[in-house]
């Protein structure tokens, strides 16, 4: 039962991830590997203001801050630079690697017998795991509702418009450029955050911790979408990212308990990514074989 709860309270915890990443690469069609940088600055900003006295949650919220920096600053080098979008993204995450380790002082940071949000006394006496699942659930959900009531304003339809057509989005008067700048920073201030509370649920930050998060966020997304397939509004696919995202840490929660080392994980989730990409290929081929036969 307490494993089944751990990876809820994680899935939770990661798909802030998988709803940044959804913006830039399924809405605004921009693959950023901002990600990965990202990441780890929202986590490396949250645990260093906790260590030096400051409120879980202004640690936390500036943990998200820092990652709308990092999405401004790519888009900035993309829109402004003419930096090809991967090569934009990577510039990105190489410079923050450099930052990170300033701001933390060195490699690692622990919170050990440190205050997070997970440890306020209105939780105390909750069960074990039950704290990251309800500060979870209360952030996930607020962020799924800020997004699709963004995603419905003027301005999110212009954002949605900019990617699907950019050509199409400028005739209309649209300024794609502040678009996808727009984009990266709301994406990459999700990202952050979700930096800074997976930091605060493990109790430390890491400069490497952000290496594999882009397949982590993929996987969420592409496992909601191949699960709940057919017409979804972009509410619906919000909670499918959610969705995906715990599904995920179950599997991965089943292939530890299968007797994999958890050095594995990592090309377990390359493995599970490609799986799920290769599945609805296969499903198609399937059924337009069938339909050939009968």
């Amino acid at each position: 039962m307490e494993i089944i709860i751990s990876a809820i309270g994680q899935g939770m915890l990661w798909a802030p991830l998988g709803i940044g990443l959804f913006l830039t690469f399924r809405i605004l069609n921009f693959p950023d590997m901002t990600v990965e940088g990202t990441f780890p600055l929202g986590a490396a900003v949250a645990v260093t203001m906790i260590g030096n006295g400051i409120s879980p949650f202004i640690a936390t919220v500036a943990g998200a801050l820092t990652g709308a920096a990092a999405g401004l600053v790519t888009g900035l080098l993309y829109t402004k630079g003419k930096v090809p979008i991967l090569l934009a993204g990577i510039l990105t995450m190489t410079a923050i690697y450099s930052i990170n380790l300033r701001i933390m002082g060195q490699a690692n940071r622990s919170l050990l017998n440190l205050p997070t949000l997970f440890s306020a006394k209105l939780l105390t006496n909750l069960p074990n795991g039950f704290p990251v699942i309800l500060v979870g659930t209360v952030i996930i959900t607020v962020i799924v509702i800020l997004t699709a009531l963004f995603l419905k304003t003027e301005l999110g339809q212009a954002f949605i418009a900019t990617g699907d057509n950019v050509d199409m989005s400028r005739s209309l008067g649209i300024n794609t450029d502040n678009m996808t700048i727009l984009g990266l920073m709301v994406a990459n201030a999700l990202i952050g955050l979700g930096g800074a509370l997976v930091a605060q649920n493990n109790g430390f930050a890491d400069v490497n911790m952000g290496i594999g998060t882009i397949v982590v966020a993929l996987a969420s997304i592409i496992i909601g979408e191949v699960i709940f397939s057919g017409q979804m509004s972009l509410t619906d696919r919000l909670i499918t990212v959610v969705f995906g995202s715990i599904i995920y840490r179950f599997v991965l929660v089943v292939v530890l308990a299968i007797g994999f080392s958890a050095d594995d994980l990592k090309l377990v989730s390359a493995v599970i990514l490609g799986l799920a990409l290769m599945l609805p290929n296969f499903g198609k081929q399937l059924s337009m074989k069938y339909k050939e036969r009968h």
